[in-house]
């Protein structure tokens, strides 16, 4: 299964909840940290269950969410 990983746009972001509500899988979640504007940003509180869907990004009214899907690690053929 791909891994992902979610890049958040700290000051884009503005603590909608969105993205926490629309992903399947709980991977994100309010960070308890403030941006400039005093929004309490999401972030990944399970970055193990990520697959790199991306429907936190479809979501994001703010565009502030990028993801990244991760190649699993080869294994090497002896």
């Amino acid at each position: 299964m791909p891994k992902g990983l979610v890049v958040i746009d700290k000051e884009r972001c503005k603590g909608c909840g969105l993205c926490i509500e629309a992903c399947p899988l709980g991977v994100l979640g309010f960070s308890g940290e403030y941006n400039s504007s005093g929004y309490n940003v999401a972030t990944m509180v399970h970055p193990e269950k990520c697959t790199g869907c991306a429907i936190c990004a479809q979501v994001c009214p703010d565009v502030a969410i990028e993801v990244y899907r991760l190649e699993a690690e080869k294994k090497e053929v002896a």
